[in-house]
């Protein structure tokens, strides 16, 4: 499709002629190439350049010498536009008489070359500013001048933004009307002409049909366009074909040119082209024609008409062939028809997938799905170039004068007419055209012919049909084209492309099992192999195409072979042939003449063969090895059998000279030879130390077993499997192929649908279904003890040690290895899963730290026999050599960093002789333990006011959304109580070091913002905890700064465990410091209290004592503070004083309510309830009920204070059970 012009590949596009104003030429030209449809402009500077629109003599006495003229697309596109627009600046119209004189002319002159060819015109007056003055009078005579309607007078303004673009658009929509009734006039008249026929020229008839057609696409009239081209297509057709078909229902006839011409004389048609020059010039124009009509089809969405109608198109003119000499003309316009029906159906809006619900071969829908598919036209066009090329090949060997030939093309141009050639003639400066003679013709296209390299066009054809066809997953047809230009790259010698062509298609005919066509691919496989002289293809690719399945010569005769490839017709003489040659060239055994250019293809001692065969290998048909042991476990050095089974499909007798049996265990590997071949002493060199075999007879007859069953012992433990057999063919190949087990053996895929005779690897049948190559060899006994202590549970923080005890009970213990493994019992992971964070150590639940020797020491040493690697949860350690009876110890440091329930695996790896050898024989012992991970001690704490005091803080009184998190409220500067709480969550006792409260470092001020007191003493000795139990520290917290957000600082809390024996042994006590426990504690809210209420009493009273009671309020702010307070009854006591009333409270002073009260009965009492209530704050307080109680003793109680060592006295700490 790239060969045809580009105004034929593309729709019509409206041309408008702009004439004068230059300056705007460009800001005109760029807005209608943005209209839809765009509109396309011929600038011209100015008015002396308007002849070029003018009709030449020769146009209008142009007598009729052809069909389609060459350049006429390209004159209505380029050329004669639609439109003229005349620009005229503003001041020429406003200006002296002389510039208006001017302008008139201009117009009279326009006026005359338009009006030849209908053409549009429209004046432009360009004026800078809407202010511009222009005399109505002269706008007026202007336009009546040029007797044009007031509307195509247009003013066009340049300076002013939004004036610009509406003069734009009034210019597009008014080029776009004038063109639309330009072409529409342009064709009515030519359609008058076509209804009349009112001309006896056929060649008139299609040329006004084509001229009507393109006059309707450049109106974007689709519909009447395809009709015209149809109607040009079928007058053409119908000219040439009609007296060629007989009655109703017969097909036409091979065509001859003279028949053609004889035929176009009835019809009125001149005869003014020789025969072989019309023939051309009837198929390029029906061309042209038909890429019009499926471009049309394809883009209005009708793709199944548009097949249609290519297939008529090509089932028309496939007959009319011409002249048998130039009959390699008809097949290149044949395959270029298809190219370009490929490459629009590629190009189309209607894709594939559209069309994949139609029914094809129906009597509605005679059509194939293939002929929707671009692959398949690219495939045919390929095709009818490969005739093409045959053609023009017979052609040139026939032509005796090749010298004229390559001297007649350089003159010879195309002509007038489309499909029309002519000589070129220098007449002195000018240049003349001669019309050509048919001889003369044949002799150019035979020089065309030359010129280009069909081959490469060829593949590339095919190559765009396999990814069409690939692309739809139509892996066969796509395989068929890689086969096709496979053969193209080999007949022009391009061996390296066809060999990756013909690979990539064996694969899929060997997975189908095309056998016929696979043969005739390796064929040409084995020839590029021998052409680059690989020794190694060739044979692999001979030895698969003797044993492929061909075991007569009655299914190869039902087909018709042209060309059987390089290897001949599939046979079985051929596959015995083949099969002579490849072993005669790899034992040396292969006369000269055996294989063309056989001294490319040697197999010596300093260019060995070795030929691999695994599971998927093509060559499993060539030489198949099972093994299939006769027990699946055994113990080390007791003897099992094996069966060795071998199979090959090659037509004559394999020979092998030796096998070799490889296993994984390479002192289990021994060797079969034939005793009817000598020894090579090449072969034996690699022999050296392995055991030898012999058997009579070494071979293998066509599709039959052969079974050989041999007896191994091994003294290793583990996994025994046999891995290959290697069969070594004369002294220079070996073939190793990878060992399957019959149990899970595969077919070979190109015999799985022959009708042959399946037999089993084995004579025991339940042996073939059940064997395999593989079995395990139990471990010795160990004769040594591995013991894990269990210590009970592991705390979180601290370093806890395991034992780990070995002790031999019978083995020797050379090259121990000890691997730890720690592994969440629930089957988890021992990692926090935080993503996008970097790894750290606090990242791990369990973390494996250390292992320390018998006596403490890091196992540190070095050395090939010392191994150590620690990492998070995994170890290992090597073990120092242990005689009979001895016993080593070690410690697991770990450490848990999270409660985690963790399960340890120790196992113990040692050989019991003494080897050097990295096979060894290896023994293991494996023991696991769980170990729970728990929390030692659980801090908490509470913070609270001093006793029987109570501020007011503001902040407790505002409401908050239930979901809101409020934070403790502390005044400013006042005493506040904290107390923390450490219980111990383990069953093991501790022992309490130390507990305190520092303040965090994040302090930006430098200054001290909070002051935390002990309440009482520090702890100096261990305090003992045991399980469940709590204990309680009291601390004074007196905030020194004002803040929303203060942080009090963190409890570090030191414990251990309680120490006995046991325990020393598997904890690290690091020292006397212990495990440190932090707790943070929260941030509270600092602000100052207004208002603080105290109640002073004795600490108890006694049963008729009078004692005071005091109320303290106290005002912290500069205001006058209005307080209500009330004082209840109570039976308890008698009391003095008023029970309610209302004070003022001065600024920064304290106000007392004092009572006395005496008590009446004994015991625990609750004093008169006092409510304090401040007015200006609308908030009340009334104590507690604890700190309202009082105990009252019936009589005066005597107390002894507790005294320490240092005879001082103190309270003793007291500690609260849970």
């Amino acid at each position: 499709m790239e060969e045809y012009p580009e105004e034929l590949r593309t729709p019509p596009v409206s041309l408008v002629s702009l004439v004068g104003c230059p300056e705007i030429h460009a800001l005109i030209s760029t807005h209608l190439h943005t209209e839809q449809p765009p509109i396309n402009t011929l600038a011209l500077p100015d008015f002396s350049s308007i002849s070029i629109m003018n009709r030449s003599n020769k146009e209008i006495r142009d007598p009729v010498a052809g069909i389609l003229k060459r350049d006429w697309l390209l004159k209505h596109r380029t050329r004669v536009p639609a439109v003229v627009a005349a620009l005229f600046p503003s001041d020429h119209i406003s200006g002296d008489p002389a510039q208006w004189l001017q302008l008139c002319t201009y117009v009279e002159n326009l006026k005359a070359v338009v009006r030849a060819r209908n053409i549009k015109l429209v004046l432009v007056i360009v004026q800078s500013t809407s202010n511009d003055d222009i005399s109505e009078d002269r706008m007026v005579a202007l336009r009546k001048r040029a007797e044009l309607d007031s509307k195509y007078l247009i003013t066009f303004i340049q300076n002013d933004a939004s004036e610009l673009q509406q003069s734009l658009s009034r210019l597009a929509s008014t080029f776009a009307e004038l063109a639309n009734t330009y072409y529409r006039d342009e064709g009515r008249r030519i359609k008058t002409r076509v209804e009349k026929k009112n001309t006896n020229s056929i060649e008139l008839y299609i040329r006004y049909c084509f001229k009507v057609a393109v006059y309707a696409e450049f109106r974007r009239d689709w519909v009447e366009a395809l009709r015209f081209y149809e109607d040009a297509y079928h007058t053409l057709r119908e000219c040439v074909f009609r007296s060629h078909l007989t009655e109703k229902g017969a097909q036409p006839k091979k065509l001859e040119v003279c028949e053609v011409l004889e035929h176009k004389k009835m019809i009125g048609t001149s005869t003014r082209l020789p025969a072989i020059q019309r023939l051309v010039e009837i198929k390029t124009v029906a061309e042209q024609l038909h890429f019009k009509i499926s471009t049309l089809l394809l883009h209005g969405g009708k793709i199944i008409e548009a097949v249609k109608w290519f297939r008529q198109h090509s089932a028309s003119y496939s007959k009319l062939v011409g002249v048998p000499e130039a009959i390699f003309l008809h097949w290149e316009w044949m395959s270029r028809q298809f190219l370009v029906f490929a490459e629009l159906l590629e190009t189309s809006s209607v894709t594939i997938q559209s069309i994949s619900s139609l029914a094809f071969g129906t009597a509605d829908n005679p059509l194939t799905e293939w002929e929707c598919i671009p692959g398949y036209h690219y495939q045919l066009a390929a095709h009818y170039l490969k005739e093409k090329r045959s053609c023009l090949e017979l052609a040139l060997s026939m032509t005796e004068i090749a010298d004229e030939i390559d001297g007649t093309a350089e003159s010879v141009v195309p002509s007038v007419y489309v499909g029309q050639f002519a000589r070129l003639l220098e007449q002195g400066d000018a240049f003349a055209t001669q019309p050509l003679t048919d001889k003369e013709y044949f002799r150019y296209a035979l020089a065309e012919g030359k010129r280009f390299q069909d081959s490469f066009e060829i593949v590339a054809l095919l190559k765009k049909s396999f990814e069409s066809f690939n692309n739809l997953k139509i892996q066969r047809m796509a395989s068929l084209c890689g086969f096709l230009m496979g053969r193209e790259y080999f007949s022009v010698g391009n061996f390296r492309n066809a060999k990756l062509e013909f690979d990539n298609v064996a694969n899929l005919y060997r997975q189908e099992g095309w056998v016929t066509l696979l043969w005739e691919v390796l064929g040409y496989l084995r020839e590029c192999s021998r052409r680059h002289g690989s020794v190694k293809d060739f044979i692999e690719y001979s030895l698969e195409m003797a044993a492929m399945p061909i075991s007569s010569d009655e299914n190869v005769q039902s087909f018709n072979f042209k060309e059987c490839g390089p290897a001949g017709p599939p046979t079985i003489q051929q596959r015995e042939i083949i099969n002579k040659e490849v072993i005669g060239l790899v034992r040396g055994e292969l006369g000269s003449t055996s294989i063309e250019d056989s001294n490319n293809l040697t197999v010596t001692e300093a260019h060995p063969l070795h030929l691999e065969i695994d599971l998927v290998s093509p060559l499993r048909v060539v030489f198949l090895a099972t093994v299939a042991f006769n027990d699946q476990i055994v113990k080390p050095g007791a003897p099992t059998l094996i069966m060795l089974s071998l199979l090959s499909h090659l037509p004559l007798t394999f020979e092998i000279d030796q096998l070799e049996v490889q296993f994984n265990q390479s002192h289990c590997n021994f060797t079969i030879r034939n005793a009817q071949r000598p020894p090579s002493a090449a072969i034996s060199r690699g022999q050296q130390g392995c055991r030898v075999e012999t058997v009579p007879v070494l071979a293998l007859v066509m599709s039959k077993w052969l079974r050989l069953r041999y007896e191994i012992k091994s003294e290793q433990s583990g996994k025994l499997e046999c891995i290959s057999v290697i069969a070594r063919i004369g002294p220079h190949v070996s073939i190793c192929c990878r060992a399957e087990s019959p149990a899970s053996m595969d077919d070979l895929p190109l015999w799985r649908f022959e009708d042959h005779v399946d037999t089993y690897p084995t004579k025991d049948p339940a042996l073939s279904f059940s064997g395999q190559k593989a079995i395990q060899v139990e471990e010795p006994d160990p004769q040594v003890d591995l013991e894990l202590e269990d210590f009970g549970p592991a705390l979180v923080g601290e370093k806890f040690n395991i034992p780990v005890t070995v002790t031999s009970k019978g083995h020797a213990i050379y090259g121990g290895e000890l691997k730890i493994n720690l592994v969440d019992a629930r089957g988890g992971v021992l990692v926090s899963p935080r993503e996008m964070e970097p790894m750290s150590p606090n990242d791990h639940h369990v973390e494996l730290l250390g292992i320390a020797g018998p006596h403490g020491e890091e196992e540190c040493q070095t050395g090939p026999d010392n191994i150590r690697k620690i990492q998070h949860s995994f170890g290992l350690v090597s073990v120092p050599f242990l005689n009979c009876g001895d016993s080593w110890t070690c410690k697991l440091e770990t450490k848990w960093h999270r409660p985690k329930s963790v399960v340890l695996y120790v196992s113990l790896g040692y050989s019991s002789a003494n080897s050097n050898e990295s096979t060894s024989q290896k023994i293991h012992v494996h023991k696991s333990l769980q170990i729970e991970g728990k929390t030692a001690i659980v801090v908490s704490h509470q913070l609270m006011l001093p006793f029987r005091q109570d501020s007011l803080l503001l902040s407790s009184l505002k409401q908050l959304p239930p979901d809101a998190d409020r934070l403790a409220s502390l005044p400013l500067c006042e005493k506040s109580v904290l107390i923390v709480n450490a219980r111990n969550c383990t069953e093991v006792p501790l022992q309490l070091i130390s507990i305190s409260v520092e303040a965090d470092n994040n302090n930006d001020g430098g200054g001290r913002s909070c002051s935390v007191l002990h309440g009482g003493e520090d702890t100096v000795t261990p305090t003992l905890l045991v399980a469940g139990e709590e204990f309680k520290k009291v601390f004074h917290v007196i905030p020194e700064v004002k803040s929303s957000k203060l942080g009090l600082g963190t409890v570090f809390l030191r414990w251990r465990r309680e120490r006995d024996l046991k325990a020393q042994s598997c904890c690290n006590t690091e020292a006397a410091e212990g495990v440190l426990t932090k707790h943070g504690l929260p941030d509270v809210n600092v602000e100052l209290s207004p208002l603080i209420v105290r109640l002073e009493c004795p600490p108890h009273a006694i049963l008729g004592v009078p004692f005071t009671f005091v109320v303290k309020i106290q005002n912290e702010t500069r205001l006058l503070q209005e307080i209500k307070y009330s004082l209840g009854d109570s039976q308890s006591f008698v009391l003095s004083g008023s029970h309610n009333d209302t004070i003022f409270v001065l600024p920064k002073t304290e106000h007392s309510l004092s009572y006395m009260l005496v008590p009446l009965a004994s015991g625990s009492q609750q004093l008169p309830r006092v409510t304090v209530n401040s007015v200006r704050y609308s908030a009340g307080f009334q104590p507690t009920i604890a700190a309202s109680t009082i105990f009252v003793f019936p009589s005066k109680p005597h107390f002894d204070n507790v005294v320490d060592r240092g005879g001082d006295k103190a309270l003793e700490s007291i500690a609260f059970a849970a």
